[in-house]
């Protein structure tokens, strides 16, 4: 199956991946490792998204708990009770915009959709919450399922792969699988750079990402700012978007339909760029 034949199905319609697509990060907490990407004021989060959809954004994935290496999870009341008031202003603010909601907790999951979210990305992939794949196959909404080695606090000392690629495309078909299985087929995969992997093999996984074609699911890459540009180039997030567009133009070249940005507009440009480039 051809990048151009790959869909999922949106707001009852079919949403085509025929060129990469963009999901622009919206943190509503205090402990994400970018600080620009988060906003807490109802001004600031709607200024962000707003500027967001102008730079041309296809997605805006809204979190409220931090995933950064390190961080400590907190639990799904405190997790809703962050976002209860926000989303549905947002939804009636953007009624056209697709909005993602990036959340390991079923419940908050449900309440979310229930509140007009129209994709969950769970950075478990369901691991850290069995009730997952239940909540979303009785929703029928899209699934974007993400590798992780462990949770947060623990993740980076699980790095022991004999194999990184094929650990994590076995691990993503298997969920892929059980997902089918039980309805579910509006799926997305992420290969989870930066989730429990060294910085050898968040570059193998990049290198490889043309492999996970064989799933028939969109490829999510989530690169931006992370540790795997930062390391390398000996800087901070605040100085990583150059770093960034170059790893979205390998991950575009390499068989990604979607990113999953800081810097809407200059992705974009990448997407844009490369997509000339790969039809001339």
């Amino acid at each position: 199956m051809g990048q151009d034949s790959l869909s999922i199905r949106l707001k009852g319609k079919l949403f085509y991946f025929n060129k990469p697509k963009i999901m622009a990060i919206l943190n509503v907490n205090n402990d994400s490792f970018y600080a620009e990407s988060r906003a807490n004021s109802e001004t600031e989060i709607l200024f962000k998204i707003e500027k967001f959809v102008s730079e041309g954004a296809d997605f805006v994935d809204i979190g409220a708990q931090s995933t950064r290496p390190g961080a400590t999870f907190i639990e799904s009341k405190e997790e809703w009770n962050r976002l209860a008031h926000i989303l549905p202003l947002i939804r009636k603010e953007f009624p056209n915009v697709y909005l993602s909601l990036d959340t390991f907790h079923s419940e908050v999951a449900n309440n979310g959709i229930n509140e007009g979210m129209d994709v969950i990305n769970d950075v478990s992939g369901g691991d850290f919450d069995s009730n997952m794949f239940g909540v979303i196959a009785q929703h029928q909404v899209p699934y974007l399922v993400m590798h992780t080695s462990g949770k947060p606090k623990i993740m980076q000392s699980q790095t022991n792969y004999a194999d990184v690629t094929q650990v994590v495309l076995y691990n993503l078909s298997q969920k892929v699988l059980k997902l089918n299985t039980i309805g579910v087929n509006d799926i997305m995969i992420d290969p989870g750079f930066g989730f429990g992997k060294t910085l050898n093999q968040n570059y193998e996984l990049l290198q490889n990402l043309a492999v996970f074609k064989q799933l028939n699911c969109p490829i999510l890459a989530g690169l931006s700012r992370k540790s795997m540009v930062n390391k390398v180039l000996n800087i901070q997030a605040d100085q990583a978007l150059n770093g960034s567009t170059v790893l979205h133009t390998l991950a575009l070249m390499n068989g990604a339909n979607l990113l999953r940005v800081h810097d809407a507009k200059e992705a974009k440009e990448a997407v844009e760029l490369v997509s000339y480039y790969q039809n001339i």
